[in-house]
């Protein structure tokens, strides 16, 4: 999403003691929301006007020849708060997935205190680090979970190892090394923040009884951070490109040689800032991700000039965080990503279907096991509510289009 009115702001002031306001948007309950009630401990799904049966899973397809796998097109979605979820929420959001075709979904590792994140309600997720270097493990042990639950349904996931909204609540690296601009240029933060990688990655799965870096059946792709620098402007990332390169030696060597998983790159505010020649030219990142949530982003000539820059330098590209608006005029929804009012489906189905002629896989921002509680201007689709059948039939569609980046050997 575009910050760039905020990067002036941002440097002059240093760290803020709030997200900024795109971040705030996209990941937190707006200050003018009202409060939700208190789950209850069975942490039951709310209802929908409509809802839809709880799918089951089903076995997974072979590999086939004629579109079911090889260098085609897949869809998946994001929901960075999973791990807050319980069993029968992950089972229906994965159930709706798997009929979907969806392959992937991409997970953060941030804490979660409200209660309620995005109308479900989950249980708190703890920070992960309580102070520098002092772990609690809570998050990784229910991330645990959440891999078994998603393999059953032929999804594995792409695991953000933090985000840099984090940085603006603050937490603990903002709070000890200055701020955002001290966590990417201190030799110090870098080292803990490696630390930090390192130890996601030798967590030892509850059940499986291996290290996260071994498990290339459930896990797609590690990335080090959700949209590092994201605020401090296109410049500031320009002119730090090395931080994204040396967080991705770092995950290359904690996964000891193990290439069924692949590192990535977190994405940025919007295409041109995601995709920068230093992250092209660095051995040990796999893949680039874009982020994108404005119409002129969607335009497939536009991406597949990216896409060549990539095919070029041998990387691959993944669209891994796109969005449609919620905007309903009458409501005066805050949408600066251009007009859904009263045709959002076919926004969904028309971008996605851009996005996918330009040869790219994607993961939209992002499904929810619940009815969209609309807080402000948002992207995100209620399975079975108004969007979600053009989301669907794009996954689904997405599976028999050629790409032009081979994951065949990533996905189940």
């Amino acid at each position: 999403m575009k910050f760039a009115s905020l990067s002036t702001a941002l440097v002059l002031v240093g760290i803020a003691t709030a997200l900024p306001s795109g971040l705030q948007r996209r990941c937190e309950r707006p200050s003018n929301t009202t409060v939700l009630p208190e789950p209850t401990e069975t942490m039951s799904i709310p209802p929908t006007e409509d809802p839809a049966p709880m799918p089951t899973a089903a076995p997974l397809p072979p590999p086939s020849s004629d579109g079911g796998s090889g260098a085609n097109v897949f869809g998946g979605s994001n929901l960075y708060y999973v791990a807050g979820t319980n069993s029968d929420q992950r089972k229906y959001l994965f159930g709706a997935m798997q009929d979907a075709n969806m392959k992937v979904l991409r997970v953060w590792l941030d804490s979660q205190k409200n209660g309620f994140t995005k109308g479900t309600p989950i249980r708190d997720i703890p920070d992960l680090e309580t102070s520098i270097g002092q772990w609690d493990d809570t998050v990784l042990n229910w991330m645990d979970e959440v891999m078994l639950d998603a393999h059953a349904y032929g999804i594995k996931l792409l695991i953000s190892m933090h985000s840099n909204n984090a940085l603006y609540r603050p937490d603990v690296y903002a709070n000890a090394f200055g701020g955002p601009d001290g966590f990417y240029t201190r030799q110090d933060a870098q080292e803990a923040f490696d630390n930090r990688l390192r130890h996601v990655m030798d967590h030892v799965h509850t059940s499986l009884g291996k290290k996260w870096s071994e498990l290339s059946e459930y896990i797609f792709a590690f990335e080090a951070q959700n949209e590092a620098m994201i605020g401090l402007g296109q410049e500031y990332i320009q002119s730090h490109q090395e931080w994204q390169c040396d967080r991705a030696k770092t995950i290359r060597s904690a996964l000891n040689g193990n290439t069924g998983i692949l590192v990535t790159t977190g994405g940025a505010s919007w295409v041109d800032e995601s995709i920068q020649d230093g992250w092209l030219n660095c051995p040990e990142l796999d893949i680039v991700a874009l982020h994108a949530y404005g119409q002129g982003d969607f335009d497939t000539g536009k991406l597949q000039g990216v896409v060549q820059r990539a095919q070029n330098a041998g990387k691959r590209l993944m669209m891994q965080e796109w969005g449609v608006c919620y905007y309903q005029t009458d409501k005066n929804q805050n949408c600066d990503s251009g007009p859904a009012d009263g045709n959002r489906g076919a926004n969904v189905a028309q971008w996605a279907a851009q996005i996918q002629a330009a040869g790219l896989s994607w993961l939209y921002w992002q499904v929810l096991p619940n009815a969209d509680p609309h807080w402000g201007g948002d992207f995100e689709i209620g399975v079975g509510e108004p969007g979600w059948e053009e989301l669907k039939q794009a996954s689904r569609d997405a599976r028999s289009l050629l790409g032009a980046f081979d994951f065949s050997g990533f996905i189940l």
